[in-house]
């Protein structure tokens, strides 16, 4: 058994999040254009008597360090199929904004899961580690996968999609969380008694991922959760606000939120994007990334 194995994995954007009505189960159907971004979180698994986590980084003050992790969750998972004990110290480096729409709890629970493969030598199937991750959250398969997919069903069926080109975003972070089931239930409240359409996926948004073209992919951006985000938090408005006069080519909530994307032309765009939002003091934190990123991969 190696001494530890470390992973790292990417948080992701969705260029669209079209969402249907409620579902008997509570979930909702969903057209999720995911798109992974070199912002990461990096997952090391250590032998251990017991299950237990540990953190550092950003916002590592905020996330649960008990079983309610998901990455704890998800070795409990892997070793209970496999008839391992779940003894096993998982650290999380933490890069990826918490609770911002940005998947980082779904990256620490399938990088926790790839580490804990790795370490435990299980000799689990790719297909088997996909349908752990979907038992843990609509987000995790594609934190494994990374690249660029379209996901359906709750997020968790994926078709992965062609990337032409690079991406370039810059994400303003909010000061504190939003939480995804809150935002939901706002999105249920405010369609309520409005015929909400199956999602589809845009074709608009898949030609211009396939083309890597940055301004039609502008063009084509879409989150069916962002008027509930914004209802939440209207104080999301003004950031995206900021980034827009600046110069970016779209600007829209990262997933549930309250992390706000910014696409931009190319590396000098991003730089001033990014200052003039730092300067108009409506976001906590600012950052730039590239993308499409790798999926988990062990270091």
């Amino acid at each position: 058994m190696s001494a530890s194995v470390t992973v790292r994995v990417p948080a992701k954007v969705n260029v669209q999040l079209a969402v249907g009505a409620a579902r008997p189960d509570g979930f909702h159907d969903l057209a999720n254009v995911f798109l992974a971004v070199g912002l990461y979180d990096e997952v090391t698994a250590t032998p251990a008597d017991t299950l237990r986590i540990t953190a550092d980084g950003r916002g590592a003050d905020q996330i649960p360090l008990d079983r309610t992790n998901l990455a704890a969750r998800a070795a409990e998972l892997l070793a209970a199929r496999h008839g391992i004990a779940p003894g096993v110290h998982l650290h999380l480096a933490k890069d990826i904004p918490v609770a911002g729409g940005m998947a980082g709890g779904s990256a620490d629970a399938a990088g926790a899961l790839l580490a804990c493969g790795t370490l435990w030598s299980t000799g689990a199937s790719r297909e088997e580690l996909l349908d752990i991750c979907a038992e843990l959250g609509s987000d995790v398969p594609f934190s494994l996968v990374g690249g660029a997919a379209l996901g359906q069903g709750r997020g968790e069926l994926l078709t992965p999609l062609t990337v032409g080109g690079t991406f370039h975003w810059v994400f303003a972070v909010a000061d504190g969380g939003l939480s995804t089931p809150a935002v939901y239930r706002e999105f249920d409240r405010l369609t309520q008694g409005t015929d909400v359409h199956a999602p589809e996926a845009s074709a608009a948004v898949l030609t211009a991922l396939e083309s890597g073209d940055a301004t039609a992919l502008a063009g084509a951006l879409t989150n069916d959760l962002q008027p509930a985000a914004l209802s939440l938090r209207p104080s999301l408005t003004a950031t995206l606000d900021a980034g827009t006069e600046a110069g970016a080519l779209a600007a829209l909530v990262s997933g549930s939120g309250p992390t706000t994307a910014f696409l931009v032309k190319d590396p000098e765009a991003a730089q001033r994007v990014a200052a003039a939002l730092t300067a108009s003091g409506t976001c906590g934190a600012v950052r730039t990334a590239v993308s499409p990123a790798v999926g988990a991969t062990v270091l």
